[in-house]
C-alpha cells in the first residue's frame, strides 16, 4: 500500500515536472535529460529540477522577487548611451561583437583605457593590494569566493587600516561560494565600519529557488579610478600548492579609464540587490576618470535578470565571426549544443581552433563530462591540449585581435544560471601578450591524439557518458 501511494505521488510530481519541461524548456536535448532524471530518480529528480532546471526567464510563476528587483533596477538605471566608439574598431567583426554587447547590456565601448594583464594569483593580489593601499575615498569588492587564509588576511589588514583613514569599504560575497568564510572575520570587518553583505543568501523560504543562481562575478573598484576583474577569487589556492592540483593558475585584468565606471555600475546594481541601498544617485560613485591608455574595452555582464543568455551569445559571436583562429583557455569546458556545433563548423571551415584545458579538475564529474566531448571535436579538426597544472582562467581570443577575460566558463551554469562578467579587450597588443603565454603553455601541454584517445578504457568511457548525462546540473 505504501509503495503504491509513493508511486502515485511520484507520478504526480513527474507529471508536473513534465508539463513544465514540455512547455517552458529551451533546448530539446536538455529537456530530454530532465525528463529522464525526473522519471528515473523519484522525488530527488523533481527536487533537482526545481533547484537546477526551471527556466525562470520564461516561467514567470517562479520568478523570484529579487530577480524582478534586479530587472526593475536595470530598466531604471542602465539608461541608453550611444555606442559612439565603434568607428575606432579595426574590423567589421569587432563592430558586430561590440554592437551585440551594447544592445544586450547598454554598456558601450570605451576607448583610452590602460589595461594590465595579470597572469596569476600572485600578480593579481599584489596589484590589488597595492591599489587598495592607495585608496582615498572608497573600496568596493565583490567575489564569488572569499575564504579565510593568507590572502584574505592580507587584504583584510589593508581594509582595516583604510577604515582608520575613513575610506569607505563595501564587500559583496556569494553566500554559497563563500560558505567557509567564518563569522568572526565578518564581525571584525563590520565592527571596523566595513559594509559586508552576502548575495542570494541561503535562507529558509527561498533556498530551493535561489541556490542555483549564484553570483560568480569578481570585481574590485577603487575610487572609480582602478578596477579589477577576471577569474581570481580571494583564496589561498592561487598561492599555495593544493594536494591534487598544485597552485591554481588564473588570469585577471587591471583597468584604468572610463570602463572602470561600467565595472562599478555592475557592482552598484548587485549592491542594491543585496542591501536595498541605491548608490547610483551619489555623484561620488559616478565620477568618470580618463586614462592615457589607448586600449578599447567593453564590459559585459549577464544573468537571469537579462532576457538573453548574453555571455553564451558573446562566445558564439567570437566563434562564428573568427576568420583565422580561435584560442580557448577554460577550466570547465562542457559546451551547449550550439557552442559545440559552432566549434565544429569553425574547425571544418579551416579555422585553427585550439583548446587548452586542465587534465585534472576540482570536480571529477565536470572533468569526466568535459572529456566526453573531445572525440567529436577532434574529429572535426579541433586541437585539444591538456595541461598538467590546474588553470582556472576563462579566456578566449580570436584572430589575434579580440580578447575576452572574465568569470565565465563554457558550461550551462555560466550561460544560463550564474551572474557573470567579462571584459572584452579590442587590442592587438594585449591579445598578443596573452597569446605568447598561451603558446608557451601549449609547449608544456599534451596534445590529444585521436587514435590513442579512442583506446581509453571502457570504465573511462562509461564514466564520461554518465557524467555528461548530468551536464545540465554543472
Amino acid at each position: 500500500m505504501i509503495f503504491y501511494t509513493l508511486f502515485l505521488i511520484h507520478i504526480l510530481f513527474f507529471s508536473w515536472a513534465f508539463y513544465n519541461i514540455l512547455y517552458f524548456g529551451v533546448k530539446p536535448s536538455k529537456s530530454l535529460s530532465w525528463i529522464l532524471i525526473t522519471f528515473f530518480f523519484p522525488f530527488i529528480g523533481v527536487l533537482s529540477f526545481i533547484i537546477f532546471g526551471i527556466n525562470r526567464r520564461r516561467l514567470k510563476f517562479f520568478e523570484l522577487k529579487e530577480t524582478k528587483k534586479r530587472k526593475n533596477y536595470i530598466k531604471a538605471s542602465f539608461t541608453n548611451k550611444e555606442n559612439s566608439q565603434l568607428d575606432g574598431l579595426a574590423s567589421v567583426k569587432a563592430k558586430k561583437i561590440s554592437t551585440l554587447i551594447y544592445n544586450n547590456t547598454n554598456f558601450p565601448l570605451e576607448s583610452n583605457n590602460n589595461v594590465t594583464i595579470l597572469k596569476n594569483g600572485k600578480e593579481t593580489f599584489n596589484a590589488l593590494c597595492d591599489s587598495i593601499s592607495k585608496a582615498e575615498k572608497f573600496i568596493h569588492l565583490q567575489y564569488f569566493i572569499i575564504e579565510n587564509g593568507k590572502v584574505f588576511n592580507r587584504i583584510k589588514k589593508l581594509l582595516l587600516e583604510k577604515r582608520k583613514e575613513n575610506v569607505e569599504v563595501r564587500i559583496l560575497y556569494d553566500s554559497f561560494g563563500s560558505y567557509y568564510l567564518n563569522k568572526k572575520s565578518i564581525t571584525e570587518l563590520k565592527e571596523a565600519g566595513c559594509k559586508i553583505y552576502p548575495e542570494t543568501p541561503l535562507k529558509y523560504g527561498t533556498f530551493l529557488f535561489s541556490l542555483n543562481f549564484r553570483n560568480h562575478r569578481k570585481i574590485a573598484v577603487i575610487d572609480n579610478k582602478i578596477g579589477f576583474t577576471g577569474g581570481v577569487n580571494i583564496s589561498d589556492e592561487y598561492i599555495t600548492k593544493d594536494t591534487n592540483l598544485g597552485i591554481w593558475q588564473d588570469t585577471h585584468v587591471k583597468i584604468e579609464g572610463k570602463s572602470v565606471s561600467h565595472l562599478h555600475k555592475s557592482f552598484i546594481k548587485d549592491y542594491y540587490y543585496a542591501t536595498n541601498k541605491d548608490l547610483s544617485k551619489n555623484k561620488k560613485y559616478n565620477i568618470i576618470y580618463k586614462s592615457e591608455g589607448h586600449t578599447k574595452l567593453q564590459i559585459i555582464n549577464s544573468g537571469p535578470d537579462y532576457k538573453q543568455a548574453i555571455v553564451m551569445q558573446q562566445y558564439l559571436s567570437f566563434i562564428n565571426l573568427a576568420e583565422k583562429s580561435i584560442c580557448v583557455l577554460n577550466p570547465y569546458f562542457i559546451p551547449t549544443f550550439s557552442i559545440l556545433e559552432a566549434f565544429k563548423i569553425a574547425a571544418l571551415s579551416g579555422i585553427k581552433v585550439q583548446l587548452l584545458l586542465p587534465k585534472k579538475g576540482d570536480s571529477k564529474v565536470a572533468t569526466y563530462s568535459m572529456y566526453s566531448y573531445f572525440e567529436v571535436l577532434i574529429n572535426a579538426g579541433v586541437e585539444i591540449y591538456l595541461r598538467e597544472d590546474f588553470s582556472h582562467s576563462k579566456v578566449i581570443y580570436i584572430d589575434d585581435e579580440i580578447l575576452s577575460i572574465g568569470s565565465t566558463n563554457f558550461d550551462c551554469r555560466s550561460f544560463e544560471h550564474n551572474y557573470e562578467l567579462n571584459a572584452i579587450i579590442f587590442d592587438k597588443e594585449k591579445t598578443k601578450e596573452v597569446k605568447l603565454e598561451f603558446e608557451e603553455r601549449l609547449t608544456k601541454a599534451t596534445k590529444i591524439n585521436l587514435e590513442t584517445f579512442k583506446n581509453r578504457s571502457k570504465k573511462q568511457k562509461t564514466l564520461e557518458r554518465l557524467c555528461r548525462f548530468f551536464s545540465p546540473l554543472l
